[in-house]
């Protein structure tokens, strides 16, 4: 669908677009650090429990299998690709404690229904009568094999772990059974995943759930560590309601495909905040993801989104894109304004937080003394780190007297301001061709 058109009085156009009039004449040593951080709880049939696992991309790529029971290439790994687009490494959970399938030879490596796919295939060596070729399949297909004269000498691989006292005989192919998932979850599963990634580093923190009591969860514990711990990323949501804060994307549109929860869109938009550079915006982004998404909604129904910091996808021809790269803050003031509700803005911002803290724990903390010199030497690091930015286009009009840095009330204090002007991408022409 087309957006914004027509003339303009004032410069209060909700949605962006063009807005042209027609009327006749008279006659940024600071080291900026790298975004594409993600971090996802997992309601999965495969995996590590109870702990945060890294994967990159690569990884994803290369060893989808050991990591997540499914080739990279799998309809069950539809959402986890479209979260890898954008970003360079993720930090995942898998939610609840499930029971690991087995048989007489071996048992899953993982917890899990996945592992009801395994099978374990025995058969006598064609060239040694006492020995035999142990496969292990998944789906149908060997994924292992190796040949040995008894159990006590076969290695454990990515999707089992053998039982060395088992009696191994010839069979076609007998299954693991009785793999189980995480029982119905709770809000103390979500919790756990919440604890356990606090420590970590990322840019965004998806989740894609529809119970509102979780979304509260993620919510609170998002403006705990940002508010009052300083530590800066969003969270992206589906349809969390009128949270008002800068920390939280509220995804509003929903996915039709079958056997996929309506809120799976929060994949790729996780993904796609983690991944987008401090001075670029997600604003007119087209959707390449694989899920379709519903984003039939009309002007108005648009425009009410934005007024609601809800962040919308909408159709523009045969394209689903980005309608306008906002989070859910809304109650703009005087000491807090709109900026605040870009995402870029929160980018720029998060940024500075983010890399001055790194940059004071790293170099200074107990390590430089609080003189003068001590106070220049930080003073320079941090205009460094600003004109680093600037210099990518993500801030503007940036000078070294914008920074103070001063001795704070005890001998051990330092304090910083700094007075910045975050860019954001265009998004509205407001133009006027004169007519001679």
């Amino acid at each position: 669908m087309a957006l914004g058109g027509g003339t303009w009085q004032t410069q209060n156009k909700p949605l962006p677009g063009s807005y042209i009039n027609f009327v006749s004449a008279s006659r940024a040593t600071a080291a900026l650090s790298d975004r594409g951080v993600a971090a996802m709880p997992l309601v999965w049939g495969w995996g590590p429990e109870g702990e945060v696992f890294e994967v990159t991309a690569e990884a994803f790529q290369k060893d989808s299998l050991s990591r997540f029971g499914y080739d990279y290439t799998h309809e069950k790994m539809k959402g986890l690709r479209d979260l890898f687009s954008n970003i360079r490494k993720a930090y995942f959970y898998r939610l609840g404690t499930g029971v690991k399938a087995a048989n007489d030879f071996a048992t899953a490596k993982y917890t899990g229904t996945r592992g009801n796919d395994i099978q374990i295939a025995i058969a006598k060596n064609a060239a040694d009568a006492d020995k035999f070729d142990v496969s292990t399949l998944l789906d149908g297909r060997v994924r292992d094999q190796q040949t040995v004269a008894a159990a006590g000498e076969l290695k454990n691989n990515d999707l089992v772990t053998w039982k060395t006292s088992a009696t191994l005989a010839a069979t076609a192919g007998t299954p693991l059974t009785e793999g189980a998932d995480a029982a119905a979850l709770t809000g103390d599963d979500y919790q756990a995943f919440l604890d356990k990634v606090e420590p970590y580093s990322f840019n965004t923190l998806g989740c894609a759930t529809t119970d509102e009591a979780v979304k509260a969860l993620f919510v609170q514990f998002t403006k705990r560590l940002r508010d009052e711990q300083g530590v800066k990323f969003q969270t992206v949501l589906y349809r969390p309601g009128a949270v008002d804060h800068e920390g939280v994307i509220g995804v509003q549109n929903e996915v039709t495909d079958e056997g996929w929860p309506e809120s799976s869109l929060v994949y790729w938009v996780t993904g796609a905040e983690a991944g987008c550079a401090v001075n670029r915006s997600v604003q007119n982004a087209k959707y390449n993801g694989e899920f379709t998404v519903d984003a039939a909604l009309s002007q108005e129904q648009l425009a009410d989104a934005l007024a609601k910091g809800q962040f919308v996808m909408h159709r523009v021809g045969d394209e689903t894109r980005v309608l306008d790269d906002i989070n859910t803050f809304v109650s703009f003031t005087e000491g807090k304004g709109e900026d605040f509700a870009a995402n870029q803005t929160v980018r720029v911002l998060d940024q500075i937080g983010n890399d001055v803290a790194v940059l004071f724990s790293d170099k200074y903390l107990g390590a430089i003394p609080n003189d003068n010199a001590g106070r220049v030497s930080f003073w320079s690091d941090v205009v460094s780190l600003l004109e680093k930015l600037q210099a990518m286009r993500a801030i503007e009009n940036f000078v070294s007297d914008d920074v103070t840095v001063a001795q704070g009330e005890s001998k051990k204090a330092v304090v910083c301001g700094a007075s910045v002007t975050p860019v954001n991408a265009m998004s509205k022409l407001y133009m006027t061709v004169t007519v001679n």
